[in-house]
């Protein structure tokens, strides 16, 4: 029999000591620290905005789309939300985006790197839409105006710049067509009738539907990223959301990375899932049920205050069969989508935090539940930490699921977030998560179909 106080106990004095079930990861909360309540309302520090007919506020806004690489994709509404592909330079202002899928001017995982380590080329169709692109004298502008910039954020002089030749510029731009990170910019900066430079459009000032909308065109980002280079095992799928969280931008996007490995953290929880394969039932959904710690779930998907996270940490799991998000029905998908949008409406848009996705590497026989963690970076690990590794969390599970919950339930009776059980509503059922049902198919051509 599992002991159910093995990973969190609580001291006589209240600390509260945990251990993460997954990563092994020792986290104390020390009590009185982080009793602050959500809160946003608009600081005495916010400027007032100037309104634009289009946004103009960053690289990312409306106004801008010659200040990013060729997009690789757009979502527009009309009517239907129909995605568009393949638009030259002079088409990028006759439709306004919803969501857009760009390539990342500083790539963490760089095109050159799938070349040189992999002899990776670009595409039949990847050649054809580079050539395409630059058939026309705009889009060779666009091209060369990004590079150059790139380039001169990278330290090159002007005149440096200016010697480079145009053919060695437009062999650059095929990191533009052929690259592995790419970034999923969302439409608006600030949110409808924003007056105050705080009044950011987050992943919670969307409805539920645009939300929905964000997760399905990231997904599809992801199989054609698979598709297109047969050497990509997994994609790292992320959003900082803020400085403090490592946004370059407080403009709404996600970040997919491609690499050629799973990553450690990967690693090390398919060990588990070999050893026990209901791990992420016993020690995720079940162990957090049983402290109460689980705060909203519905048909689909499943949300709960982590224990043994140095940030405070909500984790959203899907309950589906599927282990990869790409192979999720769209009921399925937005069940999660419903929740992870939930859960950053009643956090607000001043909590800087990092949403990251996990599932099963396209490589992997195992199955694991996609799921999404939400990590809250509001505290600094400082020489404790880093002497002891023992992690100093101010909000404890508990304190982070009170938080949430009458938010939760404010915005549910505002109609703001879809409905769902939410607290001593959900049903909490033991293994709820299916995915040890499920059957993982290898393949490497995962376009999803």
């Amino acid at each position: 029999m599992t002991n159910l106080f093995e990973n969190y106990y609580k001291m006589p004095d209240g600390t509260i000591k945990q251990v993460n079930p997954f990563t092994g990861t020792e986290v104390w909360t020390v009590p009185g620290r982080g009793k602050k309540p959500i809160t946003n309302v608009i600081p005495q520090t916010a400027k007032k905005i100037k309104k634009h007919l289009k946004e103009n506020y960053c690289n990312f806004c409306e106004a801008n789309y010659l200040a990013t690489p060729p997009e690789k994709a757009r979502m527009v509404d009309r009517n239907e939300h129909d995605i568009l592909h393949g638009l030259h330079a002079e088409q990028l202002f006759e439709t306004t985006a919803e969501f857009r899928r760009i390539p990342n001017l500083f790539e963490i995982v760089t095109y050159d790197y799938w070349c040189k380590n992999h002899d990776y080329k670009l595409s039949d169709d990847q050649l054809r839409r580079k050539n395409d692109y630059l058939g026309t004298a705009k889009g060779i502008a666009h091209v060369i105006n990004v590079i150059n910039f790139k380039l001169m954020a990278a330290g090159y002089t002007e005149e440096q710049i200016k010697n480079i030749s145009m053919e060695q510029k437009l062999a650059m731009s095929d990191a533009f067509f052929g690259g592995g990170h790419e970034l999923i910019v969302v439409g608006r900066h600030y949110r409808p009738q924003a007056q105050y430079d705080v009044e950011l459009l987050s992943s919670g000032e969307m409805t539920p539907e645009e939300h929905f909308r964000y997760f399905t065109f990231t997904i599809e980002a992801m199989k054609a990223i698979f598709r297109e280079n047969r050497y990509v095992r997994y994609i790292s799928v992320f959003q900082n959301w803020l400085a403090n969280a490592g946004a370059s931008f407080d403009h709404l996007h996600k970040q997919l990375v491609a690499i050629d490995e799973w990553g450690v953290a990967l690693e090390r929880e398919l060990e588990r899932y070999r050893r026990n394969r209901n791990v992420y039932n016993e020690k995720g959904a079940n162990f957090h049920s049983y402290h109460n710690l689980v705060f909203a779930e519905n048909a689909y998907a499943i949300a709960f205050a982590e224990i043994g996270r140095r940030y405070p940490t909500i984790a959203i799991y899907s309950k589906s069969e599927n282990a990869m998000p790409q192979h999720h029905t769209n009921d399925e998908i937005r069940g999660v989508s419903d929740i992870v949008h939930a859960c950053h409406a009643a956090m607000g848009n001043q909590i800087p935090c990092n949403e990251e996705w996990y599932y099963s590497p396209i490589d992997a026989t195992e199955n694991i539940p996609w799921h999404i963690l939400i990590r809250w970076r509001t505290s600094n690990p400082a020489g404790f930490e880093g002497g002891t590794r023992i992690f100093i969390n101010p909000i404890s599970p508990e304190d982070l699921r009170d938080k949430m919950v009458p938010r939760l339930f404010e915005l549910k009776n505002q109609g703001k977030i879809e409905e769902f059980p939410i607290a001593f509503e959900c049903p909490c059922r033991p293994n709820s998560l299916r995915y040890i049902h499920g059957k993982k198919e290898l393949s490497f051509d995962d376009s999803g179909a």
